[in-house]
């Protein structure tokens, strides 16, 4: 029946379908794919010689129309496009994709279209020249290597500052190895060792430098730390050491009754209650492999419960000493460390000073969640280093924060607008942009941004011994400029999730590229190349939505709203009521006086009608989660 009715005059289907109807695009589609087979009568007339001449339409009439037409056994193909939409390369480029297309199903008629390639062999030459990452950094090391040998080169230098104390880098290798043997000497009530093989060791503890000493003493044992943040609710801790199943458990003891009352069966020590000052200080004598466990960081689960993710000490070498290169950090420079230590980033402002000499200022919580007080601490202690996401940056810029030292700032977690990478690069001697998941050890591409900007700063590229390949749903690659599923591979790699062997065979795999088997890891963000060599990242997949037909990515729509001189932080959302659906803005302004409908004009100059919100709600500031993220699930109802 179908098949039956194919042929359908084009003005009865707008008439019956009834389209919403906009003087910038065709209604019902705006690309159009024409081939023409049917041999072309020709024109005869007495006297006259008659040939074809083309000509050039000023004006298209569809966003892009392909048109294949059958000439003397040869296929020749037309492209007309919109210029305001449309850049002439990116057509030239478009073109060569399709012929690469063609090339390949002539090739292999059998496959699935879907497993075929549209590269050409520039695009592969390309690809491969951005991802020529390798680097030659003795990852073979630990963690725990690269910081004795530091102590070693400058011991009597400040390691650590919190409030009033301080100890030297001699002085925490001492109280780090002092707690080590302390736990090595652990017995069970049967007299057995506690800590055997390569335990996981859980550490709960406020930022401190009993935190610091806490870390180096479990790697230092030989065992991985698990980090849980007291402040996360008693359901969440309790699962976390149940699923772990974490060997003992390190806290303090004003900590300590409140963890003891989630029934857990982790033994529990205090870190201000263990008396070490006769235990050994020499470096224990315990061999670390370079695939031995660093660290488990759990993360939150699209099921509703955390899943740890299991990071090797080679992950978090090579990364480090990519920091640490790339940063250009001395022992002259101060870091001050804000990121609660349950979220990974907490790894570099830990281990980044502490491999390099440098001195690590530990801000305390009023600190680290209180602008004022945060940009007094730079000042006062002329802090160099500081990482943070835009919404930590965010809140020092609204309390008009500016620096008088030369500072080093890195933003990540989060995409950056361009308003506050401006903002961010006038009170900064180097800005980096930063991009990665947990899976992949922190960081996985890095951006240095030099100049103001007017669009979204691109995520970088790949750093040391990390490839990254834009994907699409059938694990090809894709060319540059086309968008797909942003995959990693390389040395930051993480072993997978703890005790979840499903969900790590499912977001772990192994696939072919460019003619070597690479084992990948799918972050489920789009993404795609820029023309130099640089990332743009573009949304979540699973943020994408489907409005009146209408594919919509909502972090187009975000962008798009930082960009208004009055908005500061921007948050799109599909909201639904009543079978009704909508999108909603979230806004955060200084202007108190913001006016809808003049941002709602200022946006249907910028975005199709249907991807304008219909509701615009301003709040004083958009709740984050505890890892300083934007908490969506906390935003009020419109």
């Amino acid at each position: 029946e179908a098949y039956a009715h194919q042929d359908i005059p084009f003005e009865m289907l707008v008439e019956k379908l009834q389209p919403s109807r906009s003087l910038s695009h065709s209604p019902l589609f705006q690309v159009m794919f024409i081939l023409q087979n049917n041999e072309t009568a020709e024109l005869v007339l007495p006297d006259l010689e008659i040939s074809f001449l083309e000509t050039d339409y000023p004006i298209a009439k569809f966003d892009l129309t392909l048109t294949v037409a059958e000439q003397n056994g040869r296929l020749q193909c037309c492209w007309e496009y919109a210029a305001d939409l449309f850049a002439g390369e990116t057509i030239v480029r478009m073109a060569g994709h399709f012929e690469a297309l063609l090339n390949a199903i002539v090739n292999d008629p059998q496959q699935a279209v879907g497993r075929l390639t549209m590269l050409t062999g520039p695009d592969i030459l390309q690809l491969q020249a951005w991802n020529n990452t390798a680097t030659d950094y003795p990852t073979e090391q630990s963690v725990v290597a690269l910081f004795e040998r530091q102590v070693e080169a400058t011991p009597d230098n400040i390691a650590v500052v919190f409030e009033d104390r301080s100890l030297s880098y001699r002085q925490l290798n001492d109280k780090a190895n002092q707690l080590a043997h302390y736990l090595l000497s652990l017995k069970t009530a049967e007299g057995t060792t506690t800590l055997t093989g390569k335990p996981l060791i859980a550490i709960a503890v406020e930022r401190s430098p009993d935190m610091i000493v806490g870390l180096l003493a479990i790697l230092k044992a030989g065992g991985a730390y698990l980090p849980i943040d007291p402040a996360y609710p008693t359901a969440r801790i309790r699962y976390v050491l149940d699923d772990s199943e974490a060997a003992l458990l390190l806290t303090q003891s004003h900590t300590k009754a409140q963890l003891d009352n989630l029934e857990h069966n982790c033994a529990a020590l205090c870190l201000d209650e263990m008396d070490i000052a006769g235990r050994p200080r020499e470096n224990p004598a315990i061999p670390r492999q370079a695939d031995d466990l660093a660290y488990v960081i759990y993360t939150s689960g699209s099921t509703g419960n955390p899943k740890g993710v299991m990071i090797e000490h080679h992950n978090l070498a090579n990364f480090l000493l990519d920091m640490q290169q790339r940063t250009g950090i001395t022992a002259a420079d101060k870091l001050l460390a804000v990121t609660t230590l349950s979220f990974d980033i907490a790894a570099l402002e830990i281990y980044l000073p502490l491999i390099s000499g440098s001195l690590l200022h530990l801000a305390n919580k009023a600190t680290a969640s209180d602008a004022l007080n945060l940009q007094q601490h730079l000042l006062k202690h002329r802090i160099s280093y500081m990482q943070a996401t835009p919404a930590t940056w965010q809140l020092l810029k609204a309390s008009a924060w500016q620096t008088e030292n030369p500072l080093t700032l890195l933003c990540g977690g989060e995409a950056l607008s361009a308003e506050l990478a401006n903002y961010l690069l006038a009170n900064s001697h180097n800005l980096w942009n930063v991009y990665g998941p947990t899976e992949t050890t922190i960081w996985s591409s890095a951006h240095s941004i030099k100049t103001n900007l007017t669009d979204t700063p691109p995520i970088g590229q790949p750093i040391a011994n990390t490839r990254i390949y834009i994907l699409d749903g059938g694990h090809q690659i894709q060319p540059p400029g086309i968008p797909g599923e942003l995959c990693i591979a390389g040395q930051g790699l993480a072993r997978g999730y703890l005790n979840r062997p499903e969900l790590t065979a499912e977001k772990f795999i192994e696939v072919e590229l460019f003619g070597t088997i690479e084992r990948i890891y799918k972050t489920g963000d789009l993404a795609r190349w820029l023309p130099d060599g640089n990332l743009a990242y573009l949304g979540r997949i699973d943020r994408q939505i489907k409005l009146r037909g209408f594919r919509i990515e909502l972090g187009e729509i975000e962008a798009v709203l930082c960009q208004y001189p009055d908005v500061k932080e921007a948050v799109a959302n599909l909201y639904e009521a009543d079978r009704n659906k909508r999108i909603v803005a979230y806004l955060t302004t200084d202007n108190n006086s913001l006016s809808s409908e003049e941002l709602r004009t200022w946006l249907k100059a910028r975005l199709p009608d249907y991807m304008v919100p219909s509701h615009f709600v301003v709040l004083d500031s958009l709740p984050l989660t505890p890892n300083g993220k934007i908490d969506r699930k906390a935003l009020p109802a419109p």
